[in-house]
């Protein structure tokens, strides 16, 4: 590994992350929080607790960065060969989508200018992960975000707990000015986390992603349908989301959407 790849983007991001979030915890227990109080009185059970949801937020925030969020693989064919793949790849009705960089762009996918990769059922690129977020690590992200709330939260009753203002204000200062900053940064992330949670939870239950929602009027796919054609109920979205089941591709589930139309408009008529 060359020396300067110690410096790239995706590693200064992950490691601000890891040395921030030791650092906040180390602030809760140094100061005298409720943290520090359950230690010194015996009682580990709450602080083990919160270890190990810090140290799993952490792991999972980590996972989540590094791993594939769903590249779409190209592999070079011979020339007359590529049309007639990729005419299988989507039914005859759906016209093909293109991407410059990597050949056909599957349906709910898209190019990444930052991963310079297109990435299936692409939500967003975050800058925070240094990585997309798409098909495959998706729900993992979800997962990261409710179980990061948590400890978020936590750690605000904590840092609220060792805040005393009975002292004068020099002294007070002095000696609580860290624990308050960590505070308003606590208190900052919490709600970055909880409108992030929110609003990713009302596009899974509805089927969409980040860039379907915000884009929906440039996107070929949806710009001339009134509904969200992948939305198949809250109880099967959240299944497939989560579950992965009932499995399908999109172009599936598109040419579904289109039958179950045209049926509608026949018996309308």
């Amino acid at each position: 590994m060359a020396p300067w790849a110690l410096l790239s983007p995706g590693v200064l991001v992950r490691t601000g992350h890891t040395v921030l979030t030791w650092g906040i915890t180390l602030v809760l227990f140094l100061h005298d929080t409720a943290l520090r109080q359950w230690e010194e009185q015996g009682e580990l059970l709450l602080p083990l607790t919160f270890l190990l949801l810090v140290l799993a937020s952490l792991l999972l925030y980590l996972a989540v960065s590094l791993m594939d969020p769903g590249y779409v693989n190209v592999q070079p064919q011979p020339q007359e060969e590529v049309k007639e793949e990729q005419t299988a790849m989507v039914p005859q009705a759906i016209p093909l989508r293109h991407c410059r960089h990597c050949l056909v762009l599957p349906l709910r996918a898209r190019h990444c200018r930052d991963c310079r990769r297109c990435v299936r059922r692409f939500d967003h690129h975050c800058p925070w992960m240094e990585n997309c977020v798409g098909e495959r690590n998706h729900p993992l992200f979800v997962a990261y975000l409710a179980l990061q709330l948590v400890v978020l939260l936590w750690g605000l009753y904590l840092a609220w707990s060792g805040l005393h203002f009975s002292q004068p204000w020099g002294l007070w200062l002095r000696s609580s000015g860290l624990l308050f900053a960590t505070f308003l940064l606590l208190s900052l992330f919490s709600l970055a986390a909880s409108l992030l949670l929110a609003s990713h939870l009302y596009l899974v239950a509805s089927n969409t992603t980040t860039w379907e929602f915000i884009s929906s009027h440039r996107i070929a796919y949806l710009r001339q349908r009134p509904s969200n054609p992948f939305d198949r109920g809250l109880t099967r979205n959240l299944t497939h989301f989560f579950c992965g089941w009932p499995s399908g591709s999109w172009e599936t589930l598109w040419a579904e959407g289109e039958d179950e139309e045209e049926e509608g408009r026949s018996q309308a008529v």
